[in-house]
């Protein structure tokens, strides 16, 4: 203020006008400058017009005290981290392969196909026969009963390939939960990113809400003294009152994802949930091999690409029983027969005969009709429909882990420029323009644009490191690791 005084004589005329504001906001940045860089991120002047009075400060409005109470306690990431005792990614996605009851349900499924190979290596049952004889007008006195016995016999490699074909189906169910494994794994890290993400952005929101609710009690003093207009209280109000808002959208967001990993985890709802990791610094390894080293090994260890080459084997196995169902159908049979017979009419009279058959031969069917043709045919297209889809998964195999490789070191790139200075300095001259608007050097809007461009920053480097960790997970499921 004694420097102003000191310039106002000179006012009158334009240039000497725009020098001495130019060297008032100069002077005042550099020696406030100082002065913030060792009060810390966000500190102010207790009088906030840079005077060394030590004056109290008033008690705020009712509507900065509004907003002061609004603000979340100091400990409000209590109810969701823990760094000693909280779950982990790796930690939250093992008890998902434990307890998550629809990866449960299919691992059924495995249940059933070994219940299908038991049945496939059991043989035909035989078959009973019995038949009655009687005997009609003229004949009332003869009669017969006739048992036979009919086994089916698999002469044609029948009951190989039927246990053939249900062991490759076996295999296939086991690799089929092997990949649901997998995608539960990355689920369940995508959940758990997405809370990471919503703390991080919480965090930040909440500094800078803090920061204008301060800045608001320090332009009320300036508004009571007259060194400060009402409309840059009421822009600051405005701008406590969207990170608020903002505030309580990302919450919304953190408690959704909170509810999404204890459903994948397979929790209680009332468990509490807590978490460990911070999404600068990942539990997840990084990558230690090169790209063509991470194509090999997914290459070897997927379990969808394991799936979709069994798969195959499924259709040839199917394609090889269709051709041993076309075959001639044998069946053994043994026959016994018991008959009486009864002659009236002879020079003694009546006698009768009884005879003691046993009959044996064999049943087979004659593929004329009847070839198997339409089951070989959907064999052999099944075939070709397994293939096709065996080398399109390997393809998307390798596109996926280089894309997840890329996108790792993009994103590693990115966050390490951001590391080295946007965000420091960003900061920096939010520090300095909020200790010079104290002073009066700037206007509200000149602070209020540069916060919002540190929230973008922040924003941008808090979707880098999401991206990071995305990508982590994404390369560690491109290339079959399951946790």
């Amino acid at each position: 203020m004694a420097l102003t005084n000191f310039l106002t004589p000179f006012l009158c005329l334009g240039a000497a006008r725009a020098f001495t504001r130019a060297l008032i906001q100069s002077l005042s940045i550099v020696v406030i400058s100082l002065a913030s860089s060792s009060a810390g991120y966000g500190q102010v002047s207790p009088t906030g017009n840079g005077s060394n009075s030590g004056r109290d400060l008033p008690i705020p409005t009712a509507e900065v005290r509004a907003a002061n109470d609004s603000g979340a306690p100091e400990n409000w990431t209590a109810a969701y981290v823990d760094p000693v005792q909280g779950l982990s990614s790796i930690e939250l996605a093992r008890r998902a392969l434990s307890s998550n009851t629809q990866l449960a349900a299919a691992r059924l499924e495995i249940n059933r196909a070994s219940a299908r190979l038991r049945q496939a290596g059991l043989r035909p049952n035989p078959t009973l026969d019995f038949l009655q004889l009687n005997g009609v007008i003229g004949t009332q006195g003869e009669r017969g009963t006739t048992v036979g016995f009919t086994l089916p016999l698999e002469l044609f490699g029948q009951r190989a390939r039927r246990i053939e074909l249900a062991r490759a189906e076996l295999e296939a169910s086991v690799a089929e939960v092997a990949d649901r494994e997998r995608r539960l794994t990355a689920e369940a890290r995508a959940a758990y990113v997405e809370a990471l993400v919503a703390l991080r952005d919480l965090d930040v929101t909440q500094k800078l809400y803090s920061l204008d609710t301060e800045t608001a009690r320090i332009v009320e003093i300036r508004v009571k003294e007259g060194d400060a207009s009402p409309l840059d209280l009421n822009l600051l109000l405005a701008e406590s009152e969207r990170l608020s808002a903002r505030r309580a959208l990302i919450e919304g967001r953190l408690e959704a994802a909170a509810i999404k990993l204890k459903q994948i985890a397979g929790m209680p709802p009332d468990e509490m949930l807590r978490l460990r990791e911070a999404l600068d610094a990942p539990l997840l390894p990084a990558p230690s091999v090169s790209l063509d080293t991470a194509i090999e090994i997914a290459l070897r260890t997927r379990p969808d690409l394991r799936l979709a080459r069994l798969t195959e084997e499924v259709a040839l196995a199917g394609y090889r029983l269709a051709k041993a169902e076309a075959a001639p159908q044998v069946s053994a049979i043994v026959t016994y027969t018991d008959v009486l017979g009864t002659f009236d009419v002879t020079p003694i009279g009546v006698l009768s005969d009884r005879d003691k058959l046993i009959g044996y031969g064999f049943s087979i069917t004659l593929p004329i009709l009847n070839r198997n043709q339409g089951a070989k045919e959907a064999a052999r297209q099944a075939i070709t429909q397994a293939q096709r889809r065996r080398e399109f998964t390997e393809s998307l195999v390798r596109a996926e882990v280089a894309a997840a490789y890329r996108r790792y070191e993009a994103a590693q790139a990115s966050i390490q420029t951001y590391e080295r200075g946007v965000i420091e300095r960003s900061e920096k001259n939010v520090q300095t323009m909020r200790a010079a608007y104290q002073a009066g050097a700037f206007r509200v809007t000149e602070l209020l644009v540069e916060q919002r461009r540190l929230v973008d920053s922040q924003r941008e480097l808090i979707e880098a490191l999401a991206e990071r960790y995305r990508a982590l997970s994404d390369l560690r499921a491109a290339m079959g690791i399951i946790d």
